[in-house]
């Protein structure tokens, strides 16, 4: 079930919203159980079949937790290590045979010329996110972190529907306590405003900014895969409606998973805050799948020994995290280079701060000329890596980045020619090139591009025009006190309508989120 379809929005969402509250008046512990038993109804609406994987692992995951529980309550060392080793080591082998048996073994076959194979495997949606979820439970657990052991609330923790399928990645500690409030089962006016303002932002996101600008991005990707030989304009319009349709699709199912989960009284970890806005790679990973990155940064990183052992090791830590960090991504070499590459841009990046340090630098100041170009250099090193996230295989990869830096020449479309007049002609008469494009390149991508660029660089994000009213745990420094920002009024329930309108009537192109897959 999608959150971008009409049977959850007029069929699901209120019937679990009106059991929830109803039954919440008197029995908050049956109204969380309703919640669970909704949450899991979501899950199976795309593949029943998989509930019982969903089920079984939270099972076993709480049944480890109490037990490592104990083995601390005891100052039993060996038993708690031994079973936080085991219940991890099992978590990792039903997500490695799900999401990675086929990819190891089409690699070893592609070296050695075998034919091995365990068959077709489907994956389940979100069997990272519920994974990574429960490890970091066990690993509370281990730590002496988690305190509360309600069964009910621990099911309903990770079955959770606004974050079961793509994220954010939860803490125990953040969510635990929530639904043990007897606040978080009374209806409230001013999280219905909250909550549906947030919802209905992320569903036009989604639909009308993703969905139509992406439309431009496939048939380049495509073209690459099919070996057609792109142009540099080609190319960057491909690449930059994929790094727009990425950016507003992940964006939009924050904010509606944010907003759905506010209408039920709970509020969610911020997990995206405008990414393309950071001035490095550094502050990038802050603002980007920021659950996803604390998880990776506390759970990879700092075991590996993080910054503790010398710059050296620092950086060998930063590439072996990002590189499993691109593996967690997706089953693809791709991904693991995309990784990989976003560990070597931190690995300048750290460098280059230790050596501005080194000369006696402020890295505190900056002006904002120095802030623009940064803001551009890193905008153009992840654009270079969605390339890779993108691309279908790495022979399409190395296309589409050979068409990108120019090898292929610069060839604008013939039919701007006649419309560009006297500026054409002049162009043509100093060695531009009009020609055919292959219907790759139009003004509509064109507009897209520059329309969105001047929206993710300059307009304030959902969080920060809602900041006054808490929308997310953990809110970055941004707090927008413009005129725009959002306020239970009349004026913004008339614009939030209209919003919800143009979205609902443009849902019969529904589509899944990219990081579905994931």
């Amino acid at each position: 079930m999608l959150f971008n379809s009409y049977v959850f929005i007029f069929a699901f969402l209120p019937v679990t919203l009106l059991g929830f509250f109803r039954l919440g008046r008197r029995w908050p512990l049956i109204a969380a159980a309703w919640l669970t038993a909704a949450s899991l109804f979501f899950y199976g609406w795309w593949n029943p079949l998989y509930v019982w994987l969903l089920a079984v692992s939270i099972v076993f995951n709480y049944a480890c937790g109490v037990a490592i529980t104990r083995a601390v309550a005891r100052g039993d060392r060996g038993m708690r290590k031994r079973m936080l080793a085991f219940a991890v080591t099992v978590n990792l082998a039903v997500l490695a045979y799900y999401k990675y048996a086929n990819f190891f073994l089409a690699s070893i076959n592609h070296v050695t010329g075998s034919l091995l194979s365990f068959g077709e495997i489907v994956l389940p949606l979100g069997i990272s996110f519920f994974t990574f979820t429960q490890i970091a439970f066990l690993a509370d657990a281990y730590y002496g972190k988690a305190r509360e052991y309600n069964f009910v609330h621990y099911g309903l923790f990770v079955t959770y529907f606004p974050h079961l399928i793509a994220g954010p990645v939860l803490h125990h500690a953040e969510m635990m306590p929530q639904f043990g409030l007897p606040a978080t089962y009374r209806f409230s006016f001013e999280n219905a405003a909250v909550g549906t303002t947030i919802f209905v932002i992320g569903l036009f996101k989604k639909v009308m900014l993703a969905d139509n600008v992406g439309a431009y991005a496939k048939p380049v990707f495509d073209a690459a895969a099919a070996g057609v030989e792109l142009t540099a304009l080609e190319a960057w319009c491909g690449a930059l409606a994929y790094t727009f349709q990425l950016y507003f699709d992940f964006s939009g199912y924050s904010d509606m998973a944010i907003g759905l989960s506010r209408l039920f009284g709970v509020v969610l970890p911020l997990n995206f805050h405008s990414p393309y806005q950071a001035v490095n790679i550094i502050e990038f990973w802050r603002r980007w799948h920021m659950t996803l990155s604390r998880f990776l940064r506390d759970y990879l990183y700092f075991p590996l020994g993080g910054n503790r052992r010398g710059a050296a090791r620092r950086y060998v830590n930063l590439m072996i995290t990002m590189a499993l960090g691109g593996l967690w991504h997706g089953a693809g070499w791709t991904f693991v280079l995309w990784g990989a590459l976003h560990g070597f841009y931190l690995v300048i990046n750290h460098g280059w701060h230790a050596l501005r340090a080194r000369l006696g630098h402020d890295l505190r100041r900056s002006t904002w000329w120095g802030r623009a170009c940064a803001g551009l250099v890193t905008f153009v090193a992840v654009v270079i890596g969605w390339v890779l996230f993108r691309a279908a295989d790495l022979p399409a990869a190395a296309a589409m980045l050979k068409a990108m830096a120019g090898l292929n020449g610069l060839v604008l479309p013939d039919f701007w020619l006649p419309k560009w007049g006297a500026a054409g002609e002049w162009l043509a008469a100093h060695g531009v090139r009009f020609g055919d494009t292959h219907d790759l390149v139009g003004g509509g991508v064109v507009n897209w591009i520059w329309i969105l660029l001047l929206v993710v660089w300059f307009a304030p994000n959902t969080q920060q025009l809602l900041a006054a009213y808490r929308p997310a745990l953990a809110l970055l420094a941004g707090h927008y006190r413009g005129r725009i920002a959002w306020r239970p009024t009349p004026l913004y329930a008339l614009l939030s309508a209209v919003l919800a309108l143009i979205a609902i009537f443009n849902l019969h192109r529904q589509s899944e989120f990219l990081y579905f897959q994931f």
